[in-house]
């Protein structure tokens, strides 16, 4: 693994990856905030970092991949307020949809999906630490902040001096804090909060900070030094630089090796927002698209460059993969072990070393496909099919892909609608497992389910 490069945002320079224990790579990559369905961007970071991590497997590195759920935020608690409903059954619903939208864009998995809410001791115990070493202190509205004068090289991965920060920075009228860059690691209980949004600690009844949530989590699973975190670009500041901060601060030493950020969404050559109104979740694209078209259409732009989306995008982007497909359509692969030494494959390792460089990659994909539909050649079918499944694509049968749209795997309309009830019937008698077991047997199928108020199930065709 030598010969893999890595775009490190901390060194802002490419490096040669080394992992901290020879053979093994741990990884964590900040999750999504369930409190709405998944957009684009989060899209995005799934299938980088999906790709990141079966690109590490494939050259035989045993990855620990963690990425987390935050399940306790302000916007989750605004939103559960408004929808009358318990935060728990909000963001059981939205994690569920979130697993839903990954599973149909072929990601893995993590090793690690932990929720924030489960890790308040440790949150506390990271805390604790902080203050014993004078980095953080309780104010007087009951808040325990970090102290960021009082850290030692406080801007190093945004490349932000105090001095800048400060003078960019909003001042806070009647604020507690000593310092308006101070950012909350505590915030102490409000009167009117529930009790689901309130833990006991020696500081007074509160909940984390959204920072120390990830600092906690990640030291728990990964160790306090660990290789790779990652996340959007719009994390990198403040999020991940508090990271650093807190993290170093309570350890004395090196958090992380080296920090990937990939970059924006735009839509039509604007940055994606709700207030825009080109805000696109991933169900609203894929019902327009199939999910393995996204995939493709993520992959097929540098991961730290900006993705522009566009309905003509993804229209091209079909296109492309459908050409892949249809290369091997009339000729089967051969049984044999994808070739590492064969010149496509060499060109493809050598684009995937140079800082995951999948638009290089692909073209070694389509390289391929002409030559097949030129020369017939199952040896070089085989090539194509297993180079692509390393960054999980072209892993379903060709003429599923080319003649999908109708009914799946000869599902009707009135199958799907037997088995709703079938799963109807099995929640009604507590029979979950069978529940769930129906359930995931529709999502192979390609047959994504959403569960109503009221007792009621929508279904889609992925």
């Amino acid at each position: 693994m030598s010969n893999l490069k890595i775009y490190n945002s901390l060194a802002r320079e490419k490096v040669d990856f080394v992992p901290i224990e020879p053979g093994k790579v741990r990884m964590y990559v900040c999750g999504m905030t369930v409190y709405d369905y998944c957009h684009l961007g989060h899209a995005r970071v799934m299938v980088v970092f999906d790709m990141v991590q079966r690109w590490l497997k494939a050259h035989d590195l045993q990855v620990t991949y963690v990425r987390n759920i935050t399940d306790i935020d302000d916007k989750i608690i605004r939103r559960a307020a408004e929808n009358k409903e318990s935060i728990a059954a909000l963001t059981n619903r939205y994690i569920l949809a979130m697993n839903e939208d990954a599973q149909a864009l072929g990601v893995q998995p993590p090793d690690h999906e932990p929720r924030a809410t489960a890790y308040v001791p440790q949150m506390l115990s990271l805390i604790g630490k902080l203050e014993k070493n004078g980095l953080a202190y309780q104010a007087d509205d009951g808040d325990v902040n970090f102290s960021v004068r009082d850290f030692q090289g406080y801007g190093k991965l945004s490349g932000k001096s105090l001095d800048d920060l400060r003078a960019g920075e909003r001042v806070e009228i009647d604020s507690a804090k000593r310092d308006p860059l101070d950012f909350v690691l505590w915030k102490s209980s409000r009167e009117s909060e529930s009790d689901e949004v309130k833990w006991a600690s020696k500081w007074g009844s509160g909940r984390p900070g959204w920072h120390i949530e990830c600092s906690a989590m990640a030291c728990d699973l990964l160790g306090e030094q660990f290789d790779i975190h990652g996340g959007g670009q719009d994390l990198q500041f403040p999020h991940h630089e508090n990271e650093i901060a807190q993290s170093e601060g309570a350890h004395g030493h090196t958090f992380v090796n080296y920090w990937m950020h990939n970059g924006f969404v735009r839509v039509d050559n604007e940055k994606m927002s709700k207030s825009l109104g080109n805000f696109f979740t991933i169900r609203e694209v894929t019902e327009k698209f199939d999910p393995e078209v996204v995939r493709f259409f993520i992959l097929r732009a540098h991961y730290r460059s900006q993705l522009n989306y566009s309905d003509v995008h993804l229209e091209d982007a079909r296109t492309g993969l459908t050409r892949l497909y249809t290369a091997l359509k009339d000729t089967p692969p051969d049984a044999d072990p994808l070739d590492w030494n064969e010149n496509h494959a060499l060109r493809f390792a050598e684009a995937m070393n140079d800082d995951f460089n999948t638009p290089g990659a692909i073209a070694c994909l389509f390289e391929l496909a002409t030559e097949i539909n030129r020369e017939h050649s199952p040896v070089l079918a085989r090539q194509l099919k297993k180079l692509a499944a390393v960054i999980g694509l072209l892993e379903r049968d060709p003429q599923v892909f080319l003649h999908g749209g109708g009914s799946v795997d000869g599902l009707s309309d009135d199958d799907v609608a037997a088995q709703i009830a079938a799963r109807t019937e099995a929640k009604k008698n507590k029979n979950f497992a069978l529940a769930d077991s129906i359930r995931a047997e529709l999502l192979a199928l390609g047959i994504v389910l959403e569960d109503k108020p009221g007792g009621l199930t929508e279904w889609r065709r992925a």
